[in-house]
């Protein structure tokens, strides 16, 4: 695999295990092996890797969240000087919201050829296991913490009709699964909580019923929100009267009706206006 004198390096983008360290392929170990170099997001977690597949004095560059431009040109200097570089993630596969997609961006860049060893993926695992993705889906990394990026990724996934998977942080999990429920409560999802390792965790439920279930918000988290197309087809703002008139009756305003119940079911806010304002005046 070694480049020859004057030849430009090979980058591979190399998977490894996302728990179960049983799950390394046997051509990323050969990979890992024989590159020059291994660039990774963390040094540390990386080199108990290594030393856990028995490669020893590996020379390890570090291409974080927080890597400089100076840092990804050393790594594309060393491919250009004809050595091979295996980029690795601290669990799965680089360039999936992670920090590695900067390196390979810019090697393709300089001409650098790229081969792909395929391994472990978070998404795909979640996919797999929660049973609710049979088609098309949105993978949506992770969310924004707060602000108008949030709101903007939270009104998307409100408004698609294909599944979607997302990464959360434990410190977060339950605000996300609140946030979402508030509008889609009876949306199916799955939360599945270290995959592949010996606590692995995967709790289904609607997402009203996930809020209120007991996770252990420690670990790694990936959420898996079901398809909605044949829900929203069927459903129209009409299924919201018996809460509309029940809203009515409490007094509350048809102005207020429509926003509330706008954005907890996705339907339009101006029919739920129309509609409100009918069944007050059947009432009246």
């Amino acid at each position: 695999m070694n480049s020859q004198h004057g030849e430009r390096g090979r980058l591979f983008v190399v998977g490894t295990p996302i728990g179960n360290l049983q799950d390394i392929t046997l051509r990323a170990v050969e990979t890992l092996k024989d590159v020059a170099v291994v660039v990774a997001e963390d040094t540390r977690r990386t080199r108990a890797l290594l030393s856990h597949l028995g490669i020893s004095k590996k020379r390890l560059l570090a291409v974080d969240a927080h890597a400089t431009d100076g840092r990804i040109a050393k790594v594309v200097a060393a491919l250009l000087d004809g050595q091979n570089v295996a980029l690795v993630t601290d669990a799965g596969m680089p360039s999936v919201s992670d920090p590695g997609a900067a390196l390979v961006g810019a090697a393709r860049g300089q001409g650098i050829a790229i081969e792909v060893v395929p391994g472990p993926s978070a998404v795909t695992t979640a996919a797999a296991v929660s049973g609710l993705v049979d088609g098309p889906f949105w993978f949506a990394g992770f969310l924004p913490r707060k602000g108008k990026k949030r709101r903007e990724v939270m009104e998307r996934i409100r408004h698609t009709h294909d599944a979607v998977i997302l990464f959360e942080a434990p410190n977060r999990l339950h605000t996300t699964l609140a946030e979402l429920a508030k509008s889609q409560p009876t949306r199916n999802a799955c939360v599945c909580r270290e995959l592949t390792k010996l606590h692995e965790e995967n709790q289904l439920g609607t997402l009203a019923e996930l809020v209120d279930a007991s996770i252990l918000e420690r670990g790694e988290f990936t959420l898996v929100l079901a398809p909605v197309q044949a829900e929203a087809a069927a459903e129209t703002p009409e299924a919201c009267i018996p809460e509309m008139d029940a809203m009515l009756e409490a007094g509350s305003s048809v102005r207020d009706i429509a926003r509330e119940l706008a954005e907890r079911t996705g339907h339009s806010r101006r029919d739920l206006f129309q509609l409100a304002l009918t069944r007050r005046g059947k009432d009246s």
